[in-house]
């Protein structure tokens, strides 16, 4: 079976020095966790209707720490038009970066663009990863958007809603991928993946491509007619977390993008 890349990991470490009870008792005690999105699609992830092969690459993207519910986007609603569009059709989260930090019950937010071991913002190729890290609390959830780039507007994320980071006060472990999604922004009309001539590797420029107002769906109830892959299907093997690296949270240069492989794990 043929990997996309989505690998996500999320590692939980309390930062204060208390102890647990003292943790349980001081509501305002935070966790950090650490977050990687790495590339394990090859040459040939994607395949055309005509035998024709691709590659997957990752783009640049945004995450937010949340409170309140369908910060980013909402399921059968359109667009808001405050720079998902952006994200999802060039690969591009710097305007929604801008104005998600705005929004009601979000709590900290940034963008991932420069692939681990990289020294300027671009694609995580095969074999590149992004990570990020960040602080929360009970009640804290955590959104996660970046281009499924061999598309006109298709992006990963989790439901609306976000993901709760902790469950009955202790952070979340184990492998979350379930909660991941590919979405159709309904901003472009879609093309075949990997091939399309108006999706960002072969546009003659950003925002390019006949546009479309469909409210925001899940790809399996767009019905156009185009192969996609299940989430499964996405989703790679659990991998063991290597020391994460200092996050980045820069602006973004949007960028052709690609797939994931996502799971998470505790920092043991």
């Amino acid at each position: 079976m043929t990997r996309f890349s989505f690998l996500f990991l999320m590692a939980g470490l309390a930062v204060t020095s208390a102890s647990a009870d003292e943790m349980s008792a001081n509501k305002s005690a935070k966790t950090m966790f650490t977050v990687r999105i790495e590339n394990v699609s090859t040459t040939d992830t994607l395949r055309s209707a005509t035998g024709a092969t691709a590659p997957a690459p990752h783009s640049p993207g945004l995450w937010v720490v949340h409170t309140r519910k369908r910060v980013v986007f909402a399921e059968g609603k359109l667009d808001r038009g405050v720079g998902l569009e952006a994200q999802a059709e060039d690969g591009d989260p710097s305007r929604l970066a801008a104005s998600i930090g705005k929004a009601k019950g979000v709590l900290a937010s940034g963008v991932f663009n420069t692939p681990v071991g990289d020294d300027k913002p671009g694609p995580a190729l095969p074999g590149k990863a992004y990570e990020f890290s960040f602080a929360a609390s009970p009640g804290h959830r955590l959104t996660v958007t970046t281009m499924f780039g061999q598309s006109n507007d298709l992006f990963f994320a989790p439901g609306d809603e976000g993901i709760a980071l902790f469950e009955a006060g202790e952070p979340v472990r184990g492998d979350l991928t379930g909660s991941f999604q590919l979405w159709d922004a309904g901003t472009e009309v879609n093309e075949e993946p990997g091939f399309g001539p108006n999706q960002a590797p072969r546009q003659a420029a950003p925002n390019t491509g006949p546009s479309e107002r469909s409210p925001v769906r899940r790809i399996q109830d767009v019905h156009d007619g185009f192969a996609y892959p299940r989430v499964e299907q996405v989703i790679g093997e659990l991998k063991k977390l290597r020391k994460p690296t200092p996050a980045t949270s820069s602006r973004a240069s949007g960028f052709h993008p690609g797939a994931l492989e996502a799971f998470v794990a505790p920092d043991m």
